[in-house]
């Protein structure tokens, strides 16, 4: 019989010293964690491209789709999804993983993202609780539990470095100084709150015990921080990337992320990774046989114009293969149980359905791995869109959490498991 880790917290409470036992739905020997990548494209794409025509396991792959036609099997294409509420046209990309409604407005608060709420289950197996990872922008897809953006690294040889290269021991000490002194910091700022809490109202306490538990948390993430700034970081056989400067050389960023990504996941260094692919600040794009193309989000406000029209085709069509490459990379790695991508739910799509009038419902969407039952087009609604965190559900649920709400979700996305 299988037993829940709650049904077993409520009728011992003493699981603390006890190891994780497989009844309580801990990973056996031998079996792969579970992971997860998502990727948020900022320009989205060409919606009779992307989305095919017909739906169900037959599907009639759309162009842009034709392009990852090998790995047909092993993902899903989403249409009539997207986040009730969420407006804004480019500021969607806040709520792209939260749900959180209307982050245009001034009196906008995030709320918790897919990916944390992850790392909370499983962050603490890995060196990175999880990485937050852009490139050509600084904005990120990850935020607390408080709604706090999480800042991304937007450098894959920087990252490269955080996940590989071994400091000295003069440089070990100092970093663990430096947690030490923070960890000072926030005994601090809890005695403070606690002295503060028997001066005000009831609604203040609510308030200082929601800070409170956000600096605990953050304590526990230091701790297990110091714990590993000991242990000595995997080694591999790849290079740290040539990485470029020049905001044109986009296709070259979005592979190294993925080669960095795919590397993260392979070495365990983290289970839940966020990519946020920036395209309104990059200037252009430059193909593999050099010939190029400006103003990459100025084309997106194509105006039904042809040339701008076919320009965006031929930026888009290189996205969609590139995924194919990740997930070919992901394939190719073999695990005791199957292959990385068996055992990594890989979510592609964006915050805008079409950018081109910066609308946010029926918003593309593929997911790909992760075990899930693949090879469909599920079509919902195009008029009446079904929540977009059903899937979200779905992929925490997936992820071993035993949750069955995640914002604005009605229940897991049906024809999916």
């Amino acid at each position: 019989m299988h037993t829940t880790r709650r049904t077993f917290l409520r009728s011992a409470g003493v699981t603390l010293g006890l190891p994780l036992l497989e009844s309580l739905g801990a990973t056996p020997p031998g079996a792969s964690p579970r992971r997860m990548i998502a990727i948020c494209q900022d320009l989205s794409f060409i919606p009779k491209l992307f989305f095919p025509r017909t739906a169900g396991k037959e599907y009639a792959p759309s162009p842009y789709l034709e392009k990852a036609a090998q790995h047909r099997e092993h993902f899903t294409i989403f249409s009539g999804l997207s986040h009730p509420g969420v407006d804004g046209g480019h500021r969607a990309d806040k709520s792209f993983l939260s749900a959180a409604p209307h982050p245009g407005r001034a009196s906008f608060r995030n709320s918790i993202s897919l990916d944390q709420v992850m790392a909370n289950e499983v962050g603490h197996k890995t060196r990175f609780r999880s990485l937050s990872l852009s490139v050509n922008e600084a904005r990120s897809l990850s935020y607390t539990q408080a709604g706090v953006e999480i800042p991304t690294i937007q450098n894959a040889a920087s990252l490269y470095k955080k996940m590989f290269l071994q400091g000295d021991r003069q440089a070990m000490e100092k970093q663990l100084a430096r947690l030490r002194r923070k960890e000072s910091i926030l005994d601090v700022v809890l005695a403070q709150a606690s002295d503060l809490t028997k001066r005000v109202s009831a609604s203040d306490r609510e308030r200082i015990d929601q800070f409170q538990t956000a600096v605990r948390s953050l304590e526990q993430r230091l701790v297990e921080a110091r714990a590993w700034e000991t242990r000595p970081r995997p080694r591999v056989d790849e290079k740290i990337p040539d990485y470029p400067r020049d905001k044109k050389q986009f296709f070259d960023m979005v592979r190294m992320m993925y080669d960095m990504s795919r590397l993260a996941l392979q070495t365990d260094s983290t289970r839940v990774i966020t990519l946020f692919l920036g395209g309104q600040r990059t200037p252009g794009v430059v193909f593999e046989d050099g010939h190029s193309l400006g103003g990459y989000h100025n084309i997106t406000h194509h105006g039904k114009d042809e040339l701008k029209l076919q320009k965006l085709q031929e930026i888009e069509t290189v996205q969609v293969e590139m995924l194919g490459e990740l997930l070919r990379d992901l394939k190719e790695v073999e695990e005791t149980d199957g292959n990385l991508l068996d055992h990594t739910m890989v979510l592609f799509g964006s915050h805008m359905g079409d950018a081109n009038i910066h609308n946010n419902k029926n918003l593309p969407v593929i997911l790909a791995g992760g075990g899930f039952r693949h090879g469909q087009h599920l079509a919902f609604s195009q008029q009446n869109n079904t929540p977009l965190a059903n899937l979200y559900l779905s992929m925490l649920q997936n992820m071993g959490l035993e949750t069955d709400r995640f914002a604005s979700s009605t229940g897991t996305l049906t024809g999916l498991a």
